[in-house]
């Protein structure tokens, strides 16, 4: 952080959280922080009437972890350069390490290209316990980014004893211990019980089929969680992949589980529940044969419910690598593509897998698997229960975001690529039929303050005073361009940021790195009573003991891991 003082003059300002929709001002920031005003020694940037945002934050990616196994078994990806200037191989400058990669890159160009889109921070969506002491060693070596994680609890062998048992304070203690220990951020759910039946061989085909062995079902896992979450006063609420993910029908399951959330009462300001990449759960017809676009369904539902938030998982045409805790899915998608396939079990934790793969326009499932994420943007009224997300790289790299902010932007855009579409595929969309074109302030709140109000980071995008001095400066003048015809501008602004501030720091200027500061690292504290502690503690000493690999002494994520911490202290109720 540098300690100075910054005037930026003349910024077109566009800042949901304010209500401000494009409107000149200046902002001065001081140590890192935006405030009032500053001294007449700042100095100045003159933005030149630019479109000026909080920096971007990506509140569902995958960065660090299984993303190694994509680079493991997918090399050739470190050649690709598909999107020039944001992915293939560059040489190691004065300022930047060497970077190589488009869907998996290395560590150092992850946090350079997501500044170059001025994105300061970001989540990685899915940490296993037992892994998460190297997804924080690859968290220290993404630059200039802001970092958090979720922790896995979905298919958890002492959740799923805890919920069965009806002991919620003692799943409270191990949900609380279980944060600590992999210094996460909040409770990731993948497939819900499907990750231990996957063990098995098997899956679980909704909300109420039993996991074997446990007893329970996956709407008795998505509940106690939910409860355990808002009882720990957590700054996230439970954030869920859900069952039947990548198959036909399953917008029926989505539904059913955002429902059962509506009897769920936040503990704080935000939603009861995050629902990630809808795209992939937004699925109609019965089979591939008649697939067919299920978001008007989903959508129809979200806008008459106060109670959830949720994010795209957009689909970007080319390669892609998949990468997900749900097994059971990456075991389908392999069979069904005749791809490469990754599997891993995580001990007692859950499931994993990676499958590279390729969308292509010219499929017709490809095709309206595309539209639904758009349908979904546009369909759902409200921007700020939307988040963007490609699922990064599940659904395309992040380095395409531009690229797919034209298409929410410009119905123009949309009709150049749907040109290209088999008529069975437009036969299965509604998106031809959507004239709704996002503006800069919609944007925003899909990019920014969705994610500030939703992981209750009241000093992430925004740009009150008091808040941190993450700024996106971008080559567009708002009055005088028009997104719904001129997208390639658009695009070329939204790939290389005038400017990007980190704390206060400009750490891209005309779309280069200009410097490279270490990111701050956010995970959760929740406190519990010392006895509800100690007698969960026994109950994870026999676990360790008959089944873990390793001792419990090795397992937790210590203190040396962990660069530049902010601990986010929360008081459980018992």
């Amino acid at each position: 952080m540098k300690m100075s003082e910054i005037l930026i003059k003349n910024a077109n300002v566009c800042d949901p959280a304010q209500g401000i929709n494009c409107e000149t001002m200046d902002i001065s920031i001081k140590d890192g922080k935006i405030v009032e005003s500053v001294s007449a020694n700042a100095k100045v940037i003159d933005a030149e009437g630019r479109l000026t945002m909080a920096g971007g934050f990506d509140g569902h990616t995958h960065s660090a972890g299984k993303i190694n196994v994509g680079r493991f078994i997918n090399p050739n990806d470190a050649r690709k350069n598909l999107v020039p200037g944001l992915s293939g191989q560059v040489a190691r400058t004065e300022k930047t390490r060497a970077q190589v990669g488009y869907n998996t890159p290395n560590t150092y160009a992850i946090g350079y290209r997501y500044a170059k889109l001025g994105y300061t921070t970001i989540c990685e969506a899915a940490i296993p316990l037992l892994a998460a002491r190297h997804t924080h060693e690859e968290f220290k070596e993404i630059p200039i980014l802001d970092k958090m994680g979720l922790s896995l609890f979905g298919s958890n062998w002492q959740v799923m004893e805890y919920i069965r048992d009806k002991e919620p304070e003692k799943l409270a203690a191990y949900i609380a211990w279980g944060l600590r220990a992999s210094r996460g951020y909040g409770i990731k759910i993948v497939n819900p019980g499907g990750g231990e039946a996957w063990g098995w061989g098997k899956n679980v085909s909704g909300l109420y089929d039993p996991v074997p062995n446990f007893d329970v079902n996956p709407a008795e896992i998505l509940l106690g969680l939910a409860e355990v979450n808002e009882r720990l006063n957590l700054p996230h609420s439970v954030h869920v992949h859900c069952n039947n993910l990548g198959k036909p029908g399953n917008y029926e399951t989505t539904i059913e589980t955002m429902k059962l959330f509506e009897k769920v009462k936040p503990s704080r300001d935000r939603q009861a529940l995050h629902v990630t990449h809808v795209q992939f759960n937004a699925y109609a017809g019965t089979s591939w044969r008649d697939f067919e676009t299920g978001a008007p369904m989903v959508a129809d539902y979200v806008n008459g419910a106060d109670h959830l938030t949720f994010d795209l998982g957009q689909v970007i045409f080319g390669p892609a690598v998949t990468m997900t805790a749900d097994g059971p899915v990456e075991y389908a998608n392999a069979r069904m593509l005749h791809e490469k396939w990754s599997n891993q079990d995580i001990e007692l934790e859950d499931a994993s897998g990676v499958v590279p793969l390729f969308y292509s326009p010219k499929s017709f499932v490809n095709a309206v698997q595309w539209a639904i994420g758009l349908e979904l943007a546009l369909l759902v009224k409200d921007p700020w229960k939307v988040m963007f997300t490609t699922d990064s790289p599940n659904g395309g790299s992040f380095v395409n975001y531009p690229e797919a902010f034209t298409y929410l932007m410009s119905a123009k855009r949309r009709e150049e690529v749907i040109s290209g579409f088999s008529k069975m595929a437009l036969d299965r969309m509604v998106l031809p039929g959507i004239e709704r074109e996002l503006d800069f302030y919609e944007l925003a709140v899909m990019t920014r303050s969705t994610q500030s109000k939703m992981y209750s980071r009241p000093e992430k995008g925004n740009l009150k005073p008091g808040s941190d001095a993450d700024i996106a400066i971008y080559d567009i003048l708002p009055g005088q361009i028009d997104p719904s015809i001129e997208y390639e501008k658009v695009k070329k602004a939204f790939s290389g940021a005038a400017y990007t501030l980190k704390d206060g720091e400009i750490v891209v200027k005309d779309g280069e790195i200009e410097a490279t500061p270490k990111g701050k690292i956010y995970w959760v504290n929740a406190k519990v009573p010392s006895t509800i502690d100690s007698a969960m503690q026994k109950d994870i000493d026999v676990k360790f003991r008959k089944y873990y690999t390793v001792s419990k002494a090795n397992y937790m994520v210590e203190d040396a891991y962990l660069q530049k911490p902010v601990e986010i202290a929360t008081e459980g109720v018992f």
